[in-house]
């Protein structure tokens, strides 16, 4: 008997490889994925606002990278000692103004670049639930701790989502005709809002989400939302939280995910990668031995024989 129902995903057509070039956007689930990726070597720029996780935090990322946009004085908040844009994740809020403006500012101008190169840019969206800051009228993508009564929140509609994916899809491929774009909905339960929020703010999600590739070429869906929904199906696969995914979850929806994105011939690769990361990660009981010396010689080797057969640096 089978006590699970294991969703079959259709392998892509335009899989990785060692000569991709990959953008991520979106919520800390495509972070999981982005990190299994930059570990494994491919070329990657990830999440370059910080995590995202509504589709219209996306289309402004998208828009001002695009547009080279520079900021000004008026674009950030004061808060906490602290300047902060409500456009990036706060990874980026700084003490200093000056300092904030041109971090952001010269990220825009080098994901342009990125983007008109890339072979495959990964968007995951979290939430359908947005905050209106009330001073300026606009959503927000990070309130940063300001007091929630400067806010309105909002439930996207699934028109208001699609109307801001069919933006993003526009400005990625007026960019880069042949760039493939690859949705995902998180798996992460957003339950602050309530379980039934949750899941309306799912729902809109989904359904924006497969009406707009049903209507472009070049973009496609991968179900990492109903692997862990219908597949894995249980608590013990969610941190101690029950709202994350847990190290096993990751790696049951990465190896999906590889079989389904990635070219297999660069599986030998990975593989080879995945010893030398170990190796580097290895701690030795004595850093002096000779032991220890041979070993990281045959790890030196390893590297040079990767570099030479595919350019891989470490």
């Amino acid at each position: 008997m089978n006590f699970r129902t294991e969703i079959k995903i259709l392998e892509a057509e335009n899989k990785i490889n060692y000569n991709s070039s990959i953008v991520t956007f979106g919520s800390c689930f495509v972070e999981n994925i982005g990190e299994k990726l930059n570990y494994f070597k491919f070329l990657i720029l990830k999440n370059p606002f910080g995590i995202l996780f509504h589709p219209v935090a996306i289309e402004n990322a998208v828009r001002d990278i695009v547009e080279e946009r520079k900021y000004i004085n008026s674009d950030f908040v004061f808060q906490n000692e602290r300047w902060h844009s409500f456009k990036h994740h706060s990874v980026f809020s700084n003490a200093s103004l000056s300092d904030l403006i041109k971090n952001t500012s010269e990220i825009n101008f080098k994901t342009k670049e990125k983007l008109k190169n890339a072979s495959h840019v990964f968007i995951t969206l979290g939430t359908a639930w947005v905050y209106r800051y009330l001073k300026t009228e606009k959503l927000v993508s990070n309130c940063h701790k300001i007091p929630q009564k400067e806010f309105q929140k909002e439930l996207l509609s699934v028109k208001e989502i699609q109307s801001s994916l069919n933006k993003i899809i526009f400005r990625l491929k007026n960019e880069n005709p042949k760039v493939s774009i690859i949705f995902t909905v998180s798996p992460v339960r957003h339950i602050k809002n309530g379980i039934v929020e949750n899941m309306r703010s799912k729902a809109n999600l989904l359904s924006a989400i497969h009406t707009i590739i049903d209507r472009n070429e070049n973009c496609f869906y991968f179900p990492s939302f109903e692997i862990m929904m219908d597949d894995l199906r249980d608590y013990r696969f969610y941190k101690d939280d029950f709202l994350h995914p847990n190290d096993l979850a990751i790696e049951y929806i990465w190896d999906k995910f590889q079989k389904t994105w990635i070219d297999s011939e660069e599986f030998s690769t990975m593989k080879e990668i995945d010893s030398i990361q170990k190796g580097i990660q290895h701690k030795p009981f004595n850093p002096e031995s000779e032991q220890h010396k041979k070993f990281l010689q045959k790890l030196n080797i390893k590297k040079e024989n990767l570099f030479k057969k595919k350019g891989i640096k470490f």
